[in-house]
């Protein structure tokens, strides 16, 4: 399997904001949001082969009891599923984050993190393609229903909060206390900015707001 890193930090978005966890980044993603800030991980290449032992050695090296395999789009890769027997047989609490357009059967995991792309997420090339493939909305009511979840909406403007509620009008029964906004930004100052009005939407929808820790620390570092 593609390693692109692997790093030590502080979970930085939702219900586990704050928990010091070892990120195992995969290589390769299909949908290469127009945002995205792990650009540096859509090759599926981009990266080295480690096996399940090297992965399980290196996350030991850490202080921490919490894994999160992330990406790229981690459950579009092959061996993705013994990867994450084998984490969680270690004693790891293991989060998968996942845009939700993929589900495999048999997979484990202990918090599925589910960001579905809206349409703010649109590349300027291959635009109609990213349009078909970045909603499954069949494949996140089978991962809503199948795993513990939250999820999680990149919200850019208030024009996005339409759409959100579009898509979980959609998805039906969907636990408001599992639904997390946050806003899309590289810097601090964006972050804020967009934060306050976000907030107040928050609260009367009655979601959660979720904190984006490693941009108010250390905005768009690589490895953080």
């Amino acid at each position: 399997m593609i390693i692109n890193e692997l790093f030590y930090s502080l979970q930085g978005e939702g219900r586990l904001a704050g928990v010091p966890s070892v990120f195992v980044r995969l290589a390769g993603c299909p949908l290469r949001c127009c945002w995205c800030d792990t650009a540096y991980a859509w090759d599926p290449a981009a990266g080295r082969e480690m096996s399940c032992k090297q992965i399980l050695d290196a996350i030991g090296n850490y202080p921490t009891r919490y894994a999160v395999l992330t990406g790229g789009e981690p459950l579009a890769h092959e061996g993705v599923s013994e990867l994450a027997a084998a984490i969680r047989s270690a004693g790891y609490h293991l989060t998968i984050e996942t845009a939700g357009i993929y589900c495999i059967e048999g997979l484990q995991a202990d918090l599925m993190s589910i960001s579905p792309k809206l349409s703010n997420s649109d590349p300027q090339k291959n635009a109609e393609k990213h349009q078909v493939e970045r909603l499954n909305v069949d494949t996140l009511r089978k991962l809503t229903a199948e795993f513990d979840y939250q999820l999680k909406f990149v919200a850019d403007s208030p024009g996005d909060l339409d759409e959100i509620a579009d898509v979980l009008d959609k998805l039906g029964e969907v636990d408001p206390y599992r639904v997390y906004l946050m806003p899309q930004a590289t810097q601090p100052e964006e972050y804020l900015t967009k934060s306050r009005w976000l907030v107040e939407y928050c609260k009367q929808a009655g979601f959660s707001f979720s904190p984006r820790l490693h941009i108010m620390l250390w905005g768009s570092q690589r490895g953080k």
